[in-house]
C-alpha cells in the first residue's frame, strides 16, 4: 500500500562457495533454488527465458576419433504471433473492494453507460454524453476536455461501434485522473508528520483510524495528536482508535490545538516514532478566522520539526461533488496540500468529481473509501476508478 525509503541493514558477507566437484555422467540435474514466486510470474509476463542448465565436465573417452557428420540444414523457424500477457488478477481482497467501488458508483455510471446503448455514433451522442458527464459532477472543464480527447482517439481509432466508443472514453478517462495516482510515502523522515484536515462530517477522524490501522499493520510506529479540540467527544473518538489500533496518542482537554500538536511532534521525535498524525478541527473554507487557526496549527508544527508537516492531507466526503473542488481548492491555497482521502464514494451519483479536480487541481488521492469498515479504504487507482465509472 504505501512506497517506504527506510534503509534496510545490510546482509552479512557470505563465504565464497567451494568450486564444485565434478559430477558422474549418470548424475540427475541439480535442482533449481533460491528463486521466488515473483520471478516465475516475472518470466512468464515478460517470455524471459528459463536459466541455462549446468553443464558437466565432459568424461574422457578411449574410443577412437571419427569424421565429423555433416551438419543438418538448419529447419526454419516458425513465426509465433505476439501475444501481450495479461495483467495479474488482484488479490481477493482487493477484487472484493473493486466490487463495492463499482457498486457505490453505480448511480454515477448508469447515467453515462446509457448513451452508449445506441447504434450510431454522432453529435446526439456527444450531446447525451456532455450532460451525463456534467451530471456526474465532472464539471464544465473536465467534460469539454474528455468530449475533445475523446473525439480524437475516436478518429484515430476509425471507431463506429459505441461499444468501442466506451473503451476509448475509459482510456481518455485514465490518463485525465493519472496525475492524482500517488503513492503516500512514509519513512523518509522520522517521525513523518502528517496534519490532516477537512470539513466537519467528512469523516476525518475515522479515515485517520483507518490509516493508522493500516500503517501498523505495514509495522509503522505510529503516534496520534487529538488537536480537535473543540469538537464535543473528538478526543474520545480518536482514542477508540487508538486502543484500537495500540497506538499512543496525545491529548490534553481543554488545551490550544497548536500546542498538542507541538507536544505531539516532540513526543514524537523524544520516542523515535515512525509517524506522528494530527487531527484538527473541522473547518469551512469560508471561515476565514478558523483556516488562520489551522494556518497557526501549520506554524507551529514547523517550528517543532523544521521539515514538518511532511504531509498536509485533505479529507473531502465524495457526496458532496462540485463543493469538494471547492474544498480543495480553498484548503490547497491556505496550507498547501500534499494529498487527498476521498470518502463516501458508496452510493454516490457525483463520481465524477475526480475527474474535475484531476482537470482544474491535480492534488494526489491517496485513499478512497468506500464503507465504514477497514477494509473499505484503499488505495486510488486511475484505471480502476475509471473502469468502476463506465460499467
Amino acid at each position: 500500500m504505501f512506497s517506504f525509503f527506510k534503509k534496510k541493514s545490510a546482509s552479512p558477507p557470505e563465504a565464497a562457495p567451494a568450486p564444485p566437484a565434478a559430477a558422474p555422467a549418470d548424475a540427475p540435474p541439480a535442482a533449481e533454488g533460491g528463486g521466488s514466486w515473483w520471478k516465475t510470474a516475472v518470466n512468464k509476463l515478460t517470455g524471459a527465458p528459463a536459466a541455462p542448465a549446468e553443464q558437466h565436465a565432459p568424461v574422457a573417452s578411449q574410443a577412437p576419433a571419427l569424421a565429423p557428420a555433416p551438419a543438418p540444414a538448419p529447419a526454419a523457424t516458425p513465426v509465433l504471433p505476439v501475444v501481450e500477457a495479461a495483467p495479474p488478477a488482484p488479490p481477493p481482497a482487493r477484487q472484493s473492494w473493486l466490487d463495492k467501488l463499482r457498486n457505490g458508483l453505480r448511480k454515477t455510471s448508469s447515467g453515462i453507460a446509457q448513451v452508449f446503448t445506441g447504434t450510431q455514433i454522432d453529435d446526439a451522442l456527444y450531446e447525451e454524453l456532455e450532460s451525463a458527464l456534467l451530471m456526474a459532477d465532472a464539471g464544465v472543464k473536465a467534460t469539454e476536455f474528455l468530449l475533445s480527447d475523446l473525439k480524437r482517439r475516436v478518429k484515430d481509432a476509425k471507431a463506429t461501434d459505441p461499444a468501442r466508443v466506451k473503451a476509448l472514453l475509459g482510456d481518455a478517462l485514465t490518463e485525465l485522473l493519472q496525475p492524482l495516482e500517488k503513492a503516500l510515502v512514509v519513512g523518509e523522515f522520522q517521525p513523518t508528520v502528517m496534519m490532516v484536515v477537512g470539513v466537519n462530517g467528512a469523516g476525518k477522524t475515522t479515515s485517520i483510524g483507518k490509516l493508522t490501522r493500516h500503517l501498523a499493520d505495514a509495522e509503522q510506529t505510529v503516534l496520534l495528536a487529538a488537536a480537535d479540540t473543540f469538537r464535543a467527544a473528538a478526543r474520545e473518538q480518536l482514542a477508540v482508535w487508538a486502543d484500537r489500533n495500540r497506538v499512543e496518542i496525545i491529548s490534553q482537554e481543554g488545551a490550544d490545538p497548536a500546542a498538542v500538536a507541538f507536544d505531539a511532534v516532540s513526543a514524537g521525535k523524544a520516542r523515535k516514532r515512525d509517524v506522528v498524525i494530527a487531527d484538527t478541527a473541522g473547518r469551512l473554507p469560508t471561515q476565514l478566522h478558523l483556516m488562520e487557526e489551522l494556518k497557526k496549527i501549520k506554524r507551529v508544527i514547523t517550528k517543532a520539526d523544521a521539515g514538518a508537516p511532511h504531509q498536509v492531507l485533505l479529507v473531502v466526503d465524495g457526496n458532496t461533488g462540485q463543493n469538494a473542488l471547492t474544498q480543495v481548492k480553498a484548503f490547497d491555497d491556505a496550507l498547501g496540500l500534499t494529498g487527498l482521502i476521498v470518502t463516501k464514494l458508496d452510493g454516490t451519483a457525483k463520481g465524477g468529481v475526480l475527474a474535475a479536480i484531476a482537470r482544474e487541481r491535480p492534488v494526489p488521492v491517496y485513499f478512497i473509501g468506500v464503507g465504514e469498515k477497514l477494509e473499505d479504504l484503499q488505495t486510488f487507482s486511475a484505471r480502476e476508478f475509471a473502469q468502476a465509472l463506465l460499467s
